[in-house]
C-alpha cells in the first residue's frame, strides 16, 4: 500500500512527497516504527519522519516528528552486513547523519526501500554535484512547531531521545579517537560474523518476535542479483531494457521445467488464540512440501485490531505454524504480511531459500469506505528460479446476500493490488501479470436457494455435486463475474462454515447458518496438477474448519550454458543496429475530452503508441516547467513511462478520478478538467496530448454552507452561483437573498432514510456497500431526480461517511479544532464549543449526534457502542488542519462521545 498518499495530504501545494517507506529506527535495544518521506520542494529536499498508525491512509494517521534536510551536511550509507545481503527477504540497515547527529534504520527488504535509497541518494547527489549553491530550506520552517537549532534529529524523536544521546554520545567519542582505528573497528563490526539459523518445526519454539523471525531466513552462498548494495543500483536504460525484452520472447530457448509442491492453506480462525496442534492440517502429506502459503482470516476481531493496531495473535498464530510444520524437512521463514486479521505466511524449505528473489508484500482494505482492513486482501509476489509466483490471501464481504459485493472486494483487490518493480521505468506489476497465481481465503460465497435441512441432507449423503450446483462461487465462476481463468479442484468434502466452536457440530445458534464452502484456494497459470483439496474436521478451534491444497507446479529453471549463449546473440545483434536511428511513434489520438465526470466516478480512455521508428524507443511523461507532477492530481497515466519494441505498440490508459481533495474545487468551478500531457521519447522529440473534460458538480466536496443555500439541486444551480457560494463559504454576515436550511437537504435525505430503515441493521457502519449503489444515491442527491434513496443501508450508511469525509470545511471547522482537544474532558466544556459552531455546523453536528443517539437505543440489533461510532465518526466531524497524531486522535473521540452518551430527552 502506497503511504506516500498520507504523507502527501499533510504538506502545502508546493512540496511533493517523491517517496515514502515505512521502517524501524534502531538504537541500543530500542526499536521504534517511523514512516519517512523523501519531500522535494523546487530543488531541494529533505526526509520527513513522522510517527504513525499501522497502515498510513490518510493525514490524520500520521504525525510529523522531525526533518533532515538533505544537504551537504547530509550523508546515507548501507552498514548490512555481507551475511545479512544474503538472506533471502532480509532487511537493510542504512546509517542516516546530518552534521554531528547519526540515525540508524532498518528498511523492509523490497522496491518501496530500494525505490526510496535511489531517490534519496539522487537528491544527495544532486547537491554534491553543486556544492556552491547552497540550499536555504527556507520552506521547511513552516512545518516546524516551533524553531529547533540544528541537529533536530535527536531532539525531535521524543521518546526515543534518551537511547538517541546515548548512540550520539557514543559516535563523537568514536570520532575523537584514531580515525584509522575506528574505521578498522567499524569494517570489522559491519562484516562480523552473524549466525543465521535454519529451524526445523521442532527447533522453532523459540521464536519470540517479528526480529527474531528474520532468522529464519537461511544464509546462502548464492547471493541473488537483487541483494547487491542497494545505493549501487543500476540504472535501467534503452539498451537494457532491450536485452530484457528479447531474452523473455526467447525463455523457451534456456528454460527448462521441473515439479516442486506447493502446500497452500486457509483458516479462519474467528479471533481465536490457538488452542491446539496444527499438524493435522499443515502435515497431512507423506512427503514434505517444498513451499509452504499459510492463510489466516480473523485472526482478531477486537475494535483495536478494526483500526489497524497490533495484535499479540500474529505471534501466536506464526509460532502455532511453525511447529506443525512437516518434520520431514528444515523451513526457512522468508515473509509474513498482515493486514488487521488477514495474515499470510511464507516458508520455503531451507535448500530452495537462496533461489528465493525480488520479494514484495501489499495489502489493500476493501471495508467501509474502502480504507479499513477487517476485509480486503494480502498478498506476497516472489521469483522462484526463473518463474514469477504471486500468493493472494483474501477475506471478501459476509452475508449470504451480498455476493455482488463479494465480486467487488475481488475486482477491487485485482486492481488496487499493485507490485512495484526493481526497474522504475516499468509499471507496477498487478496480481495477474505472474506466471503463477495462487488464491486462497475466506471468500466468503454461500449456498443460495435452498433451506437449511435441504442442505444438510445433501451433506449427509455426500451429494455435494448436487449441493456445489447452488454455490455462489460456482455461479459467478461460470457468468465469468469474478475468478476468470482461475481453476479450482473438485470440491469432496463438507462445507467448513458454520460448526460450534470446539465440535464438528453444525450451527446450533439463534441465526442457524446454512452451511456453506467459505474457504476455498484456486490457482490460474500453466503446468499446475493439484494433488490433494481438502478440509481438515480434526482442527475444532474455530467455527470454521481449515482447509488444504497440495499443487505441484511446473517451475521454470534456468539452463545457464543455454542462457549465456542466447544473452550473446541477443547483445551482438543489438551491436549491429544504427544508433543514429531517431526513436519516432505514433499516437491514436492528440486530444481527449471526457464527458460528465462525476464525483468518485472512474473515466478511462486508451491511448495507443506505436513504435513506428527503425529501434525501440523508451518514453515517460514528463513534468511541465515549475509543475512537479506530469499531470493534474484528477488525471493519471498507466503506465507513465515504459518501453516500446520496434514495431510494436503499448496502450496507456488516460484516468480520470474526482475525489475528496479535487472536488471542491471542481465543484465550484475554480477549477475546471483541463491538462496537457507531455509525452517525452529519450532521444528523441516530445508529443503534447491534450486532456479536458466536463465535470458534473456534486454534494460531494461542496461545503455545507454552501449547500444549505440550496434548495434546488446542485446539478440544477448555475456554475457562477456555485463559485460565487464557494467565495462567500464560511462568512455568516454575508448577504442571503432569502433564509438558508437548517442543515443540507442531501444530509438529511441520508439521515432520515436510515433512521426508517436501517435503526436495527445488523453491522451497520461497519460493513461496506456497493459501488454502483453509491452512485445512484449520488445521482439522486445531486439532481433531484427521486424523493427517496435507493440501494442497500450499508451503502447509504457509506454513502454518509463519504460525504461527511469530502468536506472541505468539517462539521467542526479547523479554527475550533484546538479548542475541542483541550476541552475533551468535560463534557460542558465541549457543548460551549458546539455552541460556537457557525449556526449551520452546529445544526449538523447535533442532528448527527442525535441520530446517532437513537442507533445506540438499538445496539442488541445492529451490535453498534459508543466506541466504535466514536471512533468512526469523530474522525470525519473533527478533522485536524494539519495533522493527528494517535494522543489527539483518542481526544477526538473523547470528545464525540459526550454527545453519544446524553440523556435521549
Amino acid at each position: 500500500m502506497d503511504q506516500s498518499v498520507a504523507i502527501q495530504e499533510t504538506l502545502g501545494g508546493e512540496e511533493n512527497c517523491v517517496q515514502a517507506v515505512q521502517c524501524d529506527v534502531l538504537f541500543n535495544d530500542v526499536t521504534e516504527s517511523r514512516l519517512l518521506g523523501l519531500v522535494a520542494s523546487t530543488m531541494e529536499h529533505a526526509i520527513f519522519i513522522y510517527t504513525h498508525r499501522r497502515m498510513a491512509i490518510t493525514a490524520d494517521d500520521v504525525s510529523l516528528e522531525d526533518i533532515i534536510p538533505i544537504s551537504l551536511d547530509f550523508a546515507v550509507v548501507e552498514v548490512s552486513s555481507p551475511e545479512e545481503l544474503a538472506v533471502v527477504g532480509a532487511d537493510t540497515r542504512v546509517r542516516v547523519s546530518y552534521q554531528e547527529e547519526v540515525l540508524e534504520l532498518r528498511l523492509p527488504f523490497g522496491s518501496h526501500s530500494r525505490l526510496f535509497l535511489t531517490e534519496v541518494n539522487r537528491a544527495w547527489s544532486d547537491v554534491c554535484k553543486s556544492p556552491a549553491q547552497v540550499p536555504k530550506f527556507e520552506w521547511i520552517n513552516k512545518y516546524h512547531k516551533a524553531p529547533k537549532g540544528q541537529g533536530s534529529v535527536k531532539q525531535a524523536l521524543a521518546p526515543l531521545s534518551t537511547a538517541l544521546t546515548k548512540l550520539n554520545q557514543q559516535r563523537k567519542t568514536d570520532k575523537s579517537s584514531d580515525k584509522k582505528g575506528s574505521l578498522e573497528k567499524e569494517k570489522r563490526s559491519n562484516s562480523g560474523t552473524q549466525k543465521i539459523k535454519v529451524f526445523s518445526n521442532t527447533e522453532s519454539q523459540g521464536i519470540s518476535g517479528r526480529e527474531d523471525r528474520n532468522d529464519l531466513v537461511r544464509s546462502s552462498s548464492h547471493t541473488p542479483s537483487n541483494k547487491a548494495q542497494i545505493l549501487a543500483m543500476p540504472q535501467f536504460n534503452l539498451r537494457d531494457n532491450l536485452i530484457k525484452c528479447e531474452l523473455l520472447k526467447k525463455e523457451d530457448d534456456y528454460t527448462y521445467l521441473e515439479n516442486f509442491s506447493f502446500f497452500l492453506g486457509t483458516y479462519n480462525v474467528n479471533g481465536q488464540t490457538p488452542k491446539e496442534s496444527l499438524s493435522p492440517w499443515l502435515h497431512c502429506t507423506d512427503d514434505p512440501p517444498d513451499v509452504y502459503c499459510v492463510g489466516f482470516q480473523e485472526l482478531d476481531l477486537s475494535k483495536e485490531a478494526f483500526f489497524f493496531n497490533d495484535t499479540p495473535k500474529e505471534l501466536e498464530w506464526t509460532k502455532a505454524v511453525s511447529k506443525g510444520l512437516h518434520p520431514g524437512a528444515k523451513y526457512a521463514f522468508v515473509k509474513l504480511v498482515r493486514l488487521v486479521g488477514i495474515m499470510l505466511i511464507f516458508y520455503v524449505k531451507k535448500e530452495h531459500a537462496e533461489f528465493i528473489s525480488d520479494v514484495e508484500i501489499e495489502t489493500v482494505g476493501t471495508g467501509i469506505m474502502g480504507r479499513m482492513g477487517n476485509k480486503g486482501a494480502v498478498a506476497i509476489r516472489f521469483h522462484f528460479h526463473n518463474s514469477d509466483i504471486c500468493v493472494v490471501n483474501s477475506h471478501l464481504a459476509a452475508h449470504i446476500e451480498e455476493y455482488e459485493r463479494r465480486n467487488q472486494d475481488y475486482k477491487d483487490i485485482c486492481s488496487r493490488l499493485q507490485f512495484r518493480q526493481l526497474d522504475p521505468t516499468q509499471p507496477p506489476l498487478t496480481i495477474m501479470k505472474h506466471n503463477v497465481v495462487l488464491w486462497i481465503g475466506d471468500l466468503n460465497y454461500r449456498i443460495s436457494d435452498l433451506e437449511v435441512d435441504h442442505v444438510k441432507e445433501l451433506i449427509s449423503k455426500r451429494d455435494f455435486e448436487t449441493l456445489h450446483s447452488y454455490d455462489q462461487l460456482k455461479r459467478q465462476i461460470d457468468e465469468e463475474a469474478v475468478f476468470v481463468g482461475f481453476v479450482e479442484g473438485e470440491i469432496d468434502f463438507q462445507p467448513t462454515y458454520k460448526y460450534d466452536t470446539g465440535s464438528d457440530k453444525w450451527d446450533t445458534s439463534e441465526k442457524c447458518r446454512v452451511p456453506a464452502w467459505c474457504d476455498r484456494i484456486l490457482w490460474k497459470g500453466k503446468n499446475i496438477k493439484q494433488e490433494h483439496y481438502q478440509s481438515h474436521m480434526a482442527v475444532k478451534t474455530s467455527d470454521h474448519k481449515p482447509v488444504s491444497s497440495l499443487l505441484i507446479i511446473g517451475i521454470k529453471r534456468l539452463n545457464h550454458e543455454a542462457y549465456k549463449k542466447t544473452f550473446e546473440e541477443i547483445v551482438r545483434n543489438i551491436d549491429k543496429m544504427e544508433n543514429e536511428c531517431i526513436p519516432s511513434v505514433s499516437l491514436s489520438e492528440r486530444e481527449f475530452h471526457f464527458k460528465d465526470v462525476k464525483f468518485m466516478q472512474h473515466h478511462a480512455e486508451t491511448l495507443i503508441l506505436f513504435n513506428d521508428g527503425q529501434v525501440p524507443c523508451q518514453f515517460e511523461f514528463i513534468q511541465k516547467p515549475n509543475e512537479l507532477t506530469y499531470c493534474k492530481p484528477w488525471l493519471t497515466a498507466n503506465p507513465p513511462k515504459g518501453f516500446i519494441a520496434q514495431g510494436a505498440s503499448v496502450e496507456i490508459e488516460l484516468e480520470v478520478f474526482v475525489n475528496r481533495s479535487t472536488a471542491p474545487e471542481l465543484n465550484s468551478g475554480k477549477q475546471q478538467l483541463e491538462d496537457i500531457l507531455v509525452l517525452h521519447l529519450e532521444r528523441g522529440k516530445d508529443y503534447f496530448i491534450s486532456v479536458t473534460g466536463n465535470y458534473l458538480p456534486s454534494c460531494y466536496g461542496t461545503s455545507i454552507y454552501s449547500l444549505c443555500q440550496l434548495r434546488e439541486p446542485i446539478q440544477d444551480m448555475p456554475q457562477e452561483t456555485l463559485y460565487k457560494l464557494a467565495e462567500m463559504s464560511g462568512d455568516e454576515n454575508a448577504a442571503n437573498t432569502e433564509k438558508p436550511l437548517d442543515i443540507p437537504k442531501e444530509l438529511w435525505m441520508m439521515v432520515d432514510h436510515l433512521f426508517r430503515y436501517a435503526i436495527k441493521q445488523e453491522d451497520i457502519f461497519q460493513q461496506p456497500g456497493l459501488r454502483s449503489e453509491f452512485a445512484e444515491i449520488r445521482d439522486c442527491l445531486d439532481t433531484g431526480m427521486s424523493d427517496s434513496l435507493s440501494g442497500s443501508n450499508h451503502s447509504v450508511a457509506e454513502a454518509l461517511l463519504l460525504f461527511l469525509d469530502a468536506l472541505p470545511e468539517p462539521v467542526v471547522p479547523y479554527s475550533f479544532y484546538q479548542q475541542c482537544l483541550e476541552s475533551c474532558t468535560s463534557a460542558s466544556q465541549c457543548e460551549k464549543v458546539i455552541s460556537m459552531l457557525p449556526q449551520a455546523h452546529q445544526n449538523v453536528f447535533n442532528y448527527l449526534a442525535a441520530f446517532l443517539r437513537e442507533l445506540l437505543k438499538n445496539s442488541a440489533s445492529n451490535r453498534l457502542d459508543v466506541n466504535i461510532l466514536a471512533t468512526i465518526f469523530a474522525s470525519l466531524l473533527l478533522r485536524s488542519p494539519t495533522k493527528q497524531d494517535l494522543a489527539e486522535k483518542r481526544k477526538t473521540q473523547e470528545f464525540f462521545q459526550h454527545f453519544l452518551i446524553q440523556d435521549s430527552s
